[in-house]
């Protein structure tokens, strides 16, 4: 309805501010969750071990450049100035090289924003970083896409990959996130991820291997060092893996191992989830599937826990810089986090993920404030009861260690050993404009 005709005199968005549910919100009990997990104690050692397989094949003086790219990565930083490092002691001279599809708005400076965003800059790996978004072709794989290869790896004697290896966030199989898919989708930038996103994500578990294992078979690749993480966020294992493992069995056994540590949320059913912060440092998909049991994409099934009836989104981390993929996976979001979209960076993104960006980059539903969009998600879950609401509130989905939790879940919190009451229950006050309580720092 526009001003004109609105009886109020108010536009439709103006409009919404009238809207202010009455849902009471639910006492939280802080909570940390306790993994008995393995940790790398020296990340930067450990990735120059790994690579002394390498030592025989360096030549004086050959290039070498290195990926990264993907968001998230708690030691991407420390992992590549360690391989690069290691590169020019063995005799070569490496580079960096932003591999990372159309990420970056699909600029070449985009993409070395992103990098710095990372902690991955020039001053701080010591090598030169030459960013392009141009590429090679590579030849078709048989009835499948173009292989694309960036232009200055092209030009490199040789490929160091480097990504983390976990399970993929739009689909699952052999080969999902990690060495096959930073070479495939990462090095193809925006041409190569749009050529393999175009088969949808049910594609993305044949091509994305299929592609990969097609550019390392040119002989450019000389490995690929895979890091595994844990339920923390930190490094589990630091993996060198040969050119015949990449995107084969090699990489499906680190992948299994990565699925055993991937931290996830402790209840099998919510009534809400609230999120903080989405964002493309947190999972491609702005918050991770694994995590929300959510995919949302045509033709793929859904997850089968947890079950969440309706998430709430409040913020877009700094380092997305308003790509806010993902975004369609919640349902509700305040005000606040359509205004910090960056519209641009948010349908590119979702255009070179084809089907599987369809749903993730649509609006939710959007309340004025904080605790607005928290009452409007409890009043329309469908528990006639709200004051027995599930509900749990996480800062991100890379964190499901420190959690807040509705007092309803009490009993199910003490009955699980991993789980641990580390507080007395507190109030969901959020401030007098609306906003939510800032994220409590739970103890140790």
């Amino acid at each position: 309805m526009s001003d004109a005709t609105s009886p109020t005199g108010l536009g439709p968005f103006e409009r919404v501010r009238e809207l202010s549910p009455h849902t009471p919100l639910p006492r939280l009990i802080p909570v940390r969750q306790h993994y008995d997990v393995p940790a790398e104690p020296d990340v930067a050692a450990a990735t120059a071990r790994e690579l002394e397989a390498l030592r025989t094949r360096i030549r004086p003086g050959m290039s070498v450049a290195v990926t990264a790219g993907s968001r998230g990565i708690h030691d991407l930083a420390t992992v590549v100035r360690a391989a690069c490092d290691w590169l020019r002691a063995a005799g070569a001279e490496p580079f960096v090289v932003p591999a990372m599809g159309s990420h970056g708005g699909a600029t070449a400076q985009g993409q070395v924003a992103v990098l710095a965003s990372y902690g991955v800059t020039e001053e701080t790996m010591g090598v030169p970083i030459r960013a392009t978004m141009d590429t090679v072709e590579l030849g078709r794989v048989p009835d499948g896409p173009m292989v694309h290869l960036d232009a200055n790896a092209a030009q490199a004697d040789g490929i160091l990959l480097v990504n983390r290896i976990k399970p993929h966030t739009d689909f699952h199989g052999e080969i999902e996130s990690g060495l096959g898919k930073i070479a495939a989708i990462g090095l193809g930038k925006q041409r190569g991820a749009e050529g393999i996103h175009v088969y949808g994500s049910t594609g993305l578990a044949r091509w994305i291997p299929a592609v990969g294992r097609h550019i390392v078979e040119t002989g450019r690749v000389l490995g690929g060092i895979g890091i595994v993480e844990n339920a923390h966020e930190r490094t589990a294992r630091i993996a060198f893996v040969e050119p015949d493992g990449i995107a084969g069995p090699a990489e499906t056994a680190l992948l299994a191992e990565a699925g055993r540590l991937l931290g996830r949320l402790p209840f099998d059913e919510l009534d809400v989830l609230v999120v903080d912060e989405l964002g493309k440092d947190k999972s491609g998909s702005g918050m991770d599937t694994n995590v929300i049991g959510r995919m949302w994409i045509a033709g793929v099934d859904e997850p089968e826990r947890p079950r969440v009836t309706n998430i709430t989104v409040h913020g877009i981390s700094k380092a997305s810089y308003g790509n806010a993929v993902g975004v369609g996976l919640a349902d509700f979001v305040p005000f606040r986090v359509l205004e910090d979209i960056d519209l641009h960076a948010l349908y590119v993104n979702a255009m070179t993920s084809g089907i599987g960006g369809v749903r993730r980059a649509k609006l939710p539903i959007a309340l004025p404030t904080d605790d607005a969009t928290v009452a409007a998600a409890i009043l329309m879950c469908g528990r006639p009861d709200p004051e027995n609401v599930r509900l749990v509130r996480v800062h991100d989905t890379l964190d499901t260690v420190h959690l807040l939790v509705a007092e309803s879940l009490r009993a199910e919190v003490e009955a699980q050993s991993q789980l641990e009451i580390v507080g007395e229950p507190v109030a969901f006050d959020c401030t007098p404009d609306g906003a939510l309580p800032a994220w409590p720092p739970l103890e140790a």
